[in-house]
């Protein structure tokens, strides 16, 4: 809407608004991946107000759930951008803060999900390294008891999104930050599969520790051409989109997403 010249501002309500013309309704689950920034518009209290809205659209009967991905506390002699010299791998490795819930930061998951992590009452799964916060009614179900060895897989909350048919939101992001399909790739038999060992700090027994644990080598190069290849083929059928400001918006069910991912994996990863 354009007044006197000027585009009017986003607020919590005309977001909620728009969600559920976009086809998000009370009780949903649903997995948001965000940018503010792709909103291009003055929203209105953001990021609160975005959280907000989300909150609003899925209800009090919905589960609200967003990334809250830590990767810095990782193995110092896996890390490229920036490395760091080898003689500090070991102090790092002694020295790093333990994994906690509610003091570890989110990195590179946005304004908004760094906001939803911080408000009072939501809760976050324990890994060190890709946890989870969820609000609602599944939150403890979909955050409790997340395995730290193949942190992404059958033991983690995207798994426990799956069994609930939950549905993803594309808030101005695109398929390059869809994590489910990441399930997928525990799913898939797909070349170049192999098993890596992870290192992180944590707390356990009171007592802080770095600990060691097993996973499959994860990579999201090619989500944005899966993602593509999904929306091209179902997306007639179960992609619903939207523009919000000048963010495209896509919601899209978990299911079906994960099911696809994880032939075209087993097709055309290479």
């Amino acid at each position: 809407m354009i007044i006197n010249g000027s585009e009017f501002p986003l607020t919590r309500a005309s977001i909620a608004r728009e969600l559920a013309l976009l086809g998000v309704t009370k009780g949903m689950t649903l997995l948001v991946h965000s940018s503010l920034n792709a909103f291009n518009r003055w929203i209105v209290g953001a990021p609160e107000a975005v959280v907000l809205a989300l909150e609003d659209a899925v209800g009090e009967e919905g589960t609200l759930v967003m990334p809250a991905h830590s990767s810095d506390l990782s193995d110092p002699a896996l890390w490229s951008n920036p490395p760091v010299p080898e003689a500090w791998w070991q102090t790092i490795r002694d020295e790093m803060p333990a994994f906690s819930p509610d003091l570890t930061v989110t990195r590179g998951m946005g304004l908004l999900a760094e906001c939803f992590r911080r408000q009072q009452g939501t809760l976050r799964s324990y890994h060190p390294q890709v946890s989870f916060t969820a609000r609602g009614p599944k939150a403890q179900f979909i955050t409790g008891h997340h395995s730290l060895a193949y942190g992404l897989g059958e033991g983690s909350p995207l798994a426990r999104l799956y069994e609930c048919g939950a549905y993803v939101l594309l808030l101005g992001t695109g398929h390059a930050n869809n994590t489910s399909f990441h399930l997928s790739e525990y799913r898939s038999d797909y070349a170049g599969r192999s098993e890596v060992t992870l290192g992180a700090p944590i707390e356990a027994d009171g007592v802080r520790q770095w600990v060691t644990f097993p996973d499959i080598n994860v990579n999201s190069d090619d989500f944005d051409m899966l993602g593509e290849a999904f929306d091209e083929e179902l997306g007639s059928t179960v992609v619903r989109t939207r523009r919000i400001g000048d963010a495209e918006v896509k919601l899209l069910p978990q299911r079906e997403l994960v099911d696809y991912g994880v032939h075209w994996l087993a097709h055309y990863r290479r």
